[in-house]
């Protein structure tokens, strides 16, 4: 047990006199508290208000209060009796949960105390925000909170390879981390477009591999790429990563540093061309230059050279020297094999090692590297795909964890293996996908991660018993910046996201509500304003839905999580104004149109306007099978969705879009009757730098019965980049059902973006006429 000893007294230079004192509200702190218990009456910071701190406090910890609180300190060692007083406490025993801590607020007293420094700092944060949520009256309601986070691992990651930030940004990012109790900061300084980090040994690195020619302009989707024609890099100093990591440490953020291997290494491999893999004439590799666009490159560290491991050493020597973090993170995903397929000394070291195959030998360069790091005092951590391999004698070490990004598959594989594991899944906390589906959102990677899906996220799968569970360390959310080239992008793809992150890294399962989040963050708003930070404010804009009922009406459903709010709309394609027709229930879609809604508080327009176009044909809400299913992300929960009236755009991730990986569809539509018919369409949706193929072919049929179906239309030809139309006419005829049957590409040709891996192919509404 530490108890404070000698008091030091620091003053504020609050003002005390105010007509109407404002109270704050605990209830709109974030994360939430595990336990608020309300008191009568309330603390008034007044200019005599005074800090009571040790000699135990660490000195860094009153630096914190000072900066935090925002008052000049004064030391004494004695308080006045009739001063109020704020007491800081560092008492194990009292909160014996780490992090954790109690605040305690009194009429004429704060007392916070803390099972160790970091919850000190933690409380503090909680005090910061009740003092902020009060502004500028200064009354805080009196009441206890208790408090202690649900996970030790609580991160969020940041990509300098793509895009590179200043040296303020960064510890800017640290503090929004630390304002809503995150507690590690994931620091991606190497991939293919950049290499970030100064290693002394190696000045190589700084002078090539640290630059790009040029960088894409646009998505990478888009043909043919564009390029700004302009040389782009740098580096961090060393003395400028030691000024972040103890910026950090300041703030109890522990900073993990990523090396990436053996894959996403064309920059390192611009500036060591030896290290790469031998032709398959046996000469040397390259020529290599970092990236200039985005994706994964073929091109990877040779496993055969025993120089990649003398470099990959002596660089991870550096870094440990620069961040004493237990873990040092070194990749691992995303490493194509076909360069060691065809290396001789890959291939050589296949043999010498007794590997089956180039999945083991990934397994063996992890497992060398993770050795090494182990004789330094130190732990592996990679992205799930380090687990890859089964050789026995190849196992990782018990020590090193697991960041499941493809799913919570890896995760949970990891943790039944008794390695610690970290839950990130692009699914719902990569926020480098679109967070609204709005057109007026900045260009993003591809997704949709909507604030509510990410807070939604539980990192604890079920399927684990409580000796498996208990491997898992926490939660972490990763910012990939292809498509963030200024620190105001980052923060508006990060923020608010961050914070439902952040709840969900620290509150109670049973205690996260999603409507009370957001009208805690509604109230969170001036506060992210002090910060100037750069939020997406659209949170709580109107998201629709599409749905066909069992009588096959298409329905279209508005909601807004906005308090007060009224919802309006136009069926007509008019902007929608106040006196416009309001919105009580789903709207029965009868016919082509595009429908238009806004919100509405006392009359006036709040947010965006939300357009959505409606195609309504003869097959629009009949019933539809679909065979074999769709796949993945591009496997809707109702068929229906091909028959809804509703049609994919270029984003690809409203859902309209079904899709499948390698796989040939065959989608049939029961019109209910005979129909005279004369046209069939769809749209084809081809973007081969997404992995997405059109056909080879594609075949209309109809039939009178369900059994002998004619085929009336096909097309062999889809040459555009993005929406192909399928525009099938035909002599009229008697049909009840409609056959679409596509022949898709299989597997990606040879020297194609993604070869040798499942092409997709998506398609989406069928409109029958």
């Amino acid at each position: 047990m530490r108890i404070i000893g000698l008091l030091v007294i620091i003053g504020f230079g609050w003002a005390s006199c105010f007509a109407q004192p404002t109270f704050s509200d605990s209830t709109a702190l974030i994360p939430r508290p595990v336990s608020v218990r309300p008191a009568s009456g309330s603390f008034l910071l007044t200019r005599q208000t005074r800090l009571l701190a040790g000699k135990s406090v660490p000195a860094a910890t009153l630096t914190m209060a000072r900066q935090l609180l925002g008052f000049p300190l004064s030391a004494t060692t004695s308080a006045t009796s009739t001063a109020s007083t704020l007491q800081l406490r560092i008492d194990s025993t009292a909160i014996p949960k780490p992090e954790g801590y109690r605040l305690l607020i009194r009429t004429t007293a704060i007392d916070l105390t803390a099972h160790d420094d970091a919850g000190l700092f933690f409380g503090l944060q909680s005090l910061r925000q009740l003092l902020e949520l009060a502004a500028p009256m200064g009354r805080i309601r009196c009441q206890q909170i208790d408090d202690y986070p649900r996970f030790p691992y609580r991160g969020m990651q940041l990509d300098v390879s793509r895009h590179m930030f200043p040296v303020s940004f960064i510890k800017k990012y640290i503090d929004g981390l630390a304002r809503y109790k995150l507690n590690t900061f994931h620091w991606h300084l190497t991939d293919d477009q950049g290499w970030r980090v100064e290693i002394k040994r190696y000045p190589q690195l700084q002078r090539t591999a640290a630059y790009r020619a040029q960088t894409m302009i646009g998505h990478k989707k888009e043909l043919p790429h564009r390029f700004d024609g302009k040389r782009y890099g740098g580096f961090y100093t060393q003395d400028e990563v030691r000024a972040i990591v103890r910026y950090a440490a300041e703030r109890h953020i522990t900073v993990i540093p990523e090396i990436e291997m053996p894959g996403h290494a064309l920059a390192a491999l611009s500036a060591f061309p030896n290290l790469g893999c031998l032709k398959p004439d046996g000469s040397p590799g390259g020529p290599y230059a970092a990236a200039t666009f985005w994706g994964i490159f073929d091109d990877v560290f040779c496993a055969g050279n025993d120089s990649t491991f003398t470099m990959l050493t002596n660089v991870l020597d550096e870094v440990i020297d620069l961040f004493p973090s237990r873990y040092i993170h070194i990749g691992g995903d995303e490493c194509p094999k076909v360069r060691w397929q065809t290396c001789a000394r890959c291939q050589a070291r296949i043999r010498s090692e007794k590997l089956a195959n180039e999945n083991e030998l990934q397994r063996y360069f992890i497992r060398r590297i993770e050795k090494h790091l182990n004789r330094r005092g130190r732990q592996l951590i990679g992205w799930d795909e380090i687990l890859e391999g089964h050789n026995p004698s190849l196992r990782l070490s018990d020590s090193a964890a697991v960041m499941s990004w493809r799913g919570i598959e890896g995760g949970i594989q990891a943790m039944r293996q008794h390695h610690y594991a970290i839950m990130t899944p692009e699914s719902h906390v990569y926020f480098d996908y679109y967070q609204s589906l709005h057109p007026d959102e900045p260009l993003a990677a591809a997704g949709y991660t909507p604030l509510r899906k990410t807070y939604s996220y539980e990192p604890l799968p079920d399927s684990l018993d409580a000796d498996e569970a208990r491997y898992l360390l926490g939660v972490q959310g990763n910012v990939w910046t292809e498509y963030m080239p200024t620190p105001d992008k980052a923060e508006y793809m990060v923020f608010p996201r961050l914070l439902a992150l952040a709840e969900t890294g620290w509150t109670p399962r049973p205690q996260r509500d999603f409507p009370d989040f957001l009208r805690r963050l509604r109230q969170q708003r001036p506060l992210l304003d002090r910060q100037n930070v750069h939020y997406d404010p659209h949170f709580d804009e109107p998201t629709d839905t599409v749905s066909v009922s069992p009588a096959g009406q298409v329905l279209y459903a508005l909601t807004t999580t906005k308090p007060g709010a009224q919802l309006r709309y136009t069926t007509d394609g008019s902007a929608p104004t106040k006196r416009s027709t309001l919105y009580t229930q789903p709207i029965a879609v009868t016919q082509t149109s595009t429908i238009r809604s806004a919100l509405f508080v006392n009359g006036q327009q709040q947010d965006r306007v939300i357009s959505q176009a409606f195609t309504i044909s003869k097959a629009t809400g009949k019933p539809v099978t679909v065979s074999p299913q769709p796949s993945g992300a591009y496997r809707p929960a109702s068929m229906q969705v091909l028959v809804n009236g509703r049609t994919g755009t270029t984003r690809y991730n409203t859902g309209e879009w079904v899709g499948f990986s390698g796989t040939d569809p065959d989608i049939v539509v029961d019109l209910d009757s005979l129909q005279t018919i004369s046209q069939v369409s769809t749209h084809i949706l081809a973007y081969r730098w997404q992995r997405m193929w059109p056909p080879k072919q594609l075949r209309i049929s109809v039939s009178t019965d369900g059994n002998t179906y004619r085929p009336v239309y096909e097309q062999t030809q889809f040459p555009t980049n993005g929406i192909n139309p399928v525009d099938g006419k035909f002599t009229p005829t008697q049909a009840r059902y409609i056959r679409i049957q596509a022949t898709g590409q299989g597997l990606i040709p040879a020297g194609e973006y993604g070869a040798g891996g499942k092409a997709w192919l998506l398609l989406d509404e069928v409109i029958v006429r």
